[in-house]
């Protein structure tokens, strides 16, 4: 496997590769190693140019939420997927829509391994000939962690772990994983800047923090270019609207389809950094392909930069219904105790991921709010 695809300097240990390749990518030609920062490759362009040049992804967690969301979009760019799930909170419907919505050409590229990151042989297996990881499995929640600490940790850090090791051995180009902004923990600033946090507030927060200083330890150790991003309560289509551990934004809309109760945690003026899932799916695929060292070797926020209230919120998605559901109107929350490890307010600064990724977030809540809404109608009973 030679230099990233998109050209620039690959490095191994810290040192410079000497091979050198040329590479086209439509408007500029990268030459091995660059003495100074490479020019920031666009989203736009990265859409355009990489279907021409089809690399080997691997996403676990495919099953899942975002890693569905990643599949559709690598293949619909005509890239060949390895995708590995154990269905422990990924489903299988999530898949029979990713193949609804793809061509058939396209779903034969896709691989699906049925499988645990919490076995280093299963995760060596599946990062075998990959070029870049993009690992999205974890046993999310915050309530949960605090309920099961144990299953947490032997999930988010030692098939975290596994997978690190896996990648190193495989070499493959770069690992982007899914942090969190939990790992902000109780320091007060807003927004949040990345190099600043605070004590984590629950087990799940813990174990996303590991996770960063693994990957860092990793890349001083053996190379291993990674980035993480931290994700601000993402939504969108395919998000799970049932169980204990729901997230929010699914179960207030399916809870007011369904002419049920909503509760709000606390008086409703907590805040939030809402993230629609389109947004994910650049952030990760810039990270992967973003030339140059001032992009790998780094942890970003991946968010809008905005704060909602959770009373914001409700309204947002009530009005939004009303014109499906008229009886919507007249629903009103219930409150109820703050929940255990939760934070006041979260909102991100995303100028580091602007300005080293090219990331620029094209939804705003209510555009993600209205794409979330129309895909739940359809799908919620």
């Amino acid at each position: 496997m030679g230099p990233g695809w998109f050209g620039g300097c690959r490095s191994r240990r810290g040192r410079c590769s000497d091979q050198v390749d040329k590479i086209s990518i439509g408007f500029v030609h990268l030459n091995g190693c660059s003495s100074g920062p490479l020019p920031l490759i666009t989203y736009d362009t990265l859409l355009a140019e990489l279907p021409l040049r089809p690399q080997r992804w691997l996403v676990t967690g495919v099953a899942g939420f975002i890693g569905s969301h990643l599949l559709e979009s690598l293949l619909k760019l005509d890239q060949t997927v390895v995708g590995l799930d154990d269905f422990s909170t990924g489903h299988a419907t999530n898949l029979d829509q990713v193949r609804e919505a793809v061509r058939a050409g396209q779903w034969q590229r896709f691989d699906l391994i049925e499988g645990d990151i919490r076995e280093l042989a299963t995760c060596r297996r599946v990062c075998t000939g990959v070029d870049y990881v993009l690992h999205q499995a974890a046993l999310g929640s915050v309530p949960r962690s605090i309920e099961d600490p144990l299953t947490t940790n032997a999930a988010n850090i030692d098939g975290f772990l596994n997978m690190l090791v896996a990648a190193r051995d495989a070499r493959v180009q770069r690992f982007v994983y899914a942090a969190s902004s939990s790992t902000y923990g109780d320091h007060p600033e807003l927004p949040k800047v990345e190099e600043v946090i605070g004590r984590p507030l629950s087990p799940y927060a813990v174990t996303k923090y590991v996770n960063e200083l693994y990957a860092e330890v990793f890349d001083r150790c053996y190379g291993v270019e990674s980035v993480g991003l931290r994700y601000f309560n993402v939504f969108g289509p395919r998000q799970d609207p049932n169980g204990a551990y729901a997230a929010v934004i699914p179960c207030w809309i399916a809870a007011l389809i369904r002419g049920e109760p909503v509760y709000i945690n606390g008086d409703g003026e907590t805040s939030r950094d809402f993230c629609y899932v389109d947004n994910a799916v650049q952030a990760n695929l810039l990270a992967a392909l973003q030339p140059g060292s001032d992009a790998a070797h780094e942890v970003y926020n991946v968010a809008v930069g905005e704060r909602t209230t959770l009373l914001e919120l409700f309204d947002a998605i009530r009005q939004a219904l009303v014109a499906y559901y008229p009886a919507v109107q007249g629903a009103e929350p219930r409150f109820r105790e703050p929940r255990p490890g939760d934070v006041r307010h979260s909102q991100a600064s995303i100028d580091k991921a602007r300005e080293r990724l090219g990331y620029a977030p094209r939804y705003r809540i209510a555009d993600g709010l209205r794409e979330a809404i129309a895909w739940y109608i359809g799908h919620v009973g």
